[in-house]
């Protein structure tokens, strides 16, 4: 078994859901330590964070991952248990074998090779890891950023291990994201019969016209190479359950998920406009997910188009979609951020799986990367 293969079932077998690590942080400043990376364990509630580097000064290249998963569902769905990894077929099995526990196996197998052929390397080359990727996000790398913000931390390149390919290692390039905002609405009526609704006042009724408005509106034409801002509806909640009753309150879940055309505090503004011109008694409680970011033309996309090619047999797909992860809390920071890794088709479900010759793979890719961009 290899060394990336051993460290990736190690992993998938501690059941770190999250926020939960599980040991798996431990188990990797341990190796990383040996090979010579100072390590800083920053925990905040319950959520453990690593920071890992090694050498000094600029350029500084971070390696960004997760090492908590999703909760794996029924246990009888999966054709084995998912915290006990089984290989079958080629195929590695197990919760977290492609989001990311592969990746971050391969990370730290990448920067051991490294620093061993490179003792001396210039600039800062360093692993970021967090429990709190699939969960809230609040104390994970959101913090983390925070934190480096007030010490004056300095990151020009981030590479996220997010499974991103779609069909073959290397087939895609994620070098943005859009952001995200939730929103809670509550409309306010008066509960009533629904024989005498002139002595109610139906917030269903009232609230449709500025949904259909809101859910209707063309935000903007794209950005680059980011689609179209969407506003979708997820939930609308109302009623006593009876027929015969008009509610008094209306609760309404939406999402926007928006380029770099907008920020959190204008599409808030314009939202409650809409809101306000229908004379809505409402209240609405707000979620910023994370602001969009993207990555220009520069060093670390031409490095990556390069070495993606040779592994993907052309020319990855340049993409800023599919939804968040915690590189929008590095960007901010200065920070040009990609995300590479495997193929993404089986994240979050029943029988998560990699195929063992990607997972074989991916410390070469990201060694690769790490030599164009440090050597």
């Amino acid at each position: 078994m290899t060394d990336v293969l051993q460290l990736a079932c190690s992993l998938i077998a501690r059941a770190s859901v999250t926020p939960e690590d599980a040991g798996c942080q431990a188990l990797l400043a341990e190796r990383l330590q040996r090979a010579g990376f100072a390590c800083e364990r920053l925990r905040y509630g319950e959520v453990d964070n690593l920071w890992a580097t090694h050498g000094s000064g600029g350029p500084v290249l971070v390696l960004l991952g997760h090492t908590d998963v999703v909760p794996s569902g029924p246990r009888e769905a999966w054709t084995s248990d998912p915290f006990a990894p089984e290989i079958r077929d080629g195929v590695l099995y197990g919760r977290g074998a492609a989001d990311m526990k592969g990746s971050v196996a391969a990370f730290v197998v990448a920067l051991e090779r490294f620093v061993a052929e490179r003792p001396d390397h210039p600039g800062t080359v360093a692993l970021l890891l967090t429990s709190d990727e699939e969960g809230d996000a609040i104390d994970g790398v959101r913090r983390v950023a925070e934190t480096f913000r007030e010490r004056g931390e300095r990151i020009d390149w981030c590479i996220t291990g997010e499974p991103s390919s779609k069909a073959r290692l290397g087939d895609l390039l994620r070098v943005g994201r859009r952001g995200t905002l939730s929103a809670t609405l509550t409309v306010k009526g008066v509960q009533g019969h629904v024989a005498y609704p002139e002595k109610a006042r139906n917030p269903i009724h009232e609230a449709l016209p500025a949904l259909a408005e809101l859910a209707a509106r063309r935000w903007d034409e794209g950005y680059e190479t980011f689609p179209p801002t969407s506003l979708q509806i997820s939930n609308v909640h109302a009623g006593t359950g009876a027929n015969n009753v008009i509610p008094g309150e209306l609760q309404v879940l939406f999402n926007l998920r928006y380029n770099p055309r907008w920020d959190a505090p204008r599409l808030e503004a314009e939202c409650e406009a809409v809101l306000r011109a229908h004379k809505l008694d409402y209240a609405v409680r707000w979620h910023r997910g994370g602001e969009p970011f993207y990555t220009p033309e520069g060093p670390l996309r031409a490095a990556a188009r390069d070495v993606l090619a040779r592994y993907a047999g052309g020319a990855p797909e340049e993409s800023t979609g599919g939804g968040t992860s915690d590189a929008r809390f590095i960007a901010p920071l200065g920070a040009q951020c990609i995300e590479v890794g495997p193929v993404n088709a089986s994240i979050h479900k029943v029988d998560e799986h990699v195929a063992v010759a990607d997972l074989e793979a991916l410390p070469d890719l990201y060694l690769d990367l790490i030599r164009k961009l440090l050597d």
